[in-house]
C-alpha cells in the first residue's frame, strides 16, 4: 500500500517482506572449493558474470558469510572442517551444493571409501546444482533460486 504525504511517500509493507528483501539482496557466500567445481565457482565470481548486480559479494570468512557454496569432492577428512565452518556462520545461513561430487559423491562414490556420499550427510543443503562440473550459469541459477526461497520464507523461522 502506498500513502502520499506532503513531503514524499510513505510505503507500508509487511516486515517479513522488508527483511527478506534485505537478506536476498545481500548474499555473502563463502566459497568452499575442493576440486574442479571450484574453478567454475571462481569463474562465476570473476568480472565476466558480475554477481554484484544481484547482490552477491564473496567473503573469505565464515563469520562474515551467510551462504556456503560447497563445490567439489568432499572426503571424510574434510567433512569435519566443513561442519565447523558451517557452525561458525551466523544465522540465518544457507548452503548451496555445487556439482555431482558434492551432491552425491560423483564418479567416486562407488569405489571411493573416503568420499562422502553427498554433503547433505554433513550439513543441511538448501539448493542443489547438478553437473560435472556445472557451468557458471548454473551457479547463478542456483543463487537466483536461493533468493526466491528467501523471498518466500518467514523471517522469524530462519
Amino acid at each position: 500500500m502506498d500513502i502520499k504525504t506532503g513531503e514524499g511517500k510513505i510505503i507500508i509493507t509487511p516486515i517479513d517482506d522488508l527483511i527478506n528483501w534485505a537478506r536476498l539482496s545481500s548474499l555473502w557466500p563463502m566459497g568452499f572449493g575442493l576440486a574442479c567445481c571450484a574453478i567454475e565457482m571462481m569463474a562465476t565470481n570473476a568480472s565476466g558474470y558480475d554477481l554484484d548486480r544481484i547482490g552477491v559479494f564473496p567473503r573469505p570468512s565464515p563469520r562474515q558469510s551467510d551462504v556456503m557454496i560447497v563445490s567439489g569432492t568432499v572426503t571424510f577428512k574434510m567433512a569435519d572442517r566443513i561442519r565447523r565452518l558451517y557452525e561458525q556462520m551466523a544465522e540465518p545461513r544457507y548452503v548451496i551444493s555445487m556439482g555431482s561430487c558434492a551432491n552425491c559423491g560423483g564418479p567416486y562414490w562407488e569405489h571411493g571409501y573416503h568420499v562422502v556420499k553427498g554433503i547433505d550427510k554433513i550439513i543441511p543443503v538448501d539448493i542443489y546444482i547438478p553437473g560435472c562440473p556445472p557451468r557458471p550459469e548454473a551457479l547463478i541459477g542456483g543463487i537466483l533460486k536461493l533468493q526466491e526461497k528467501i523471498r518466500q520464507s518467514d523471517f522469524r523461522s530462519a
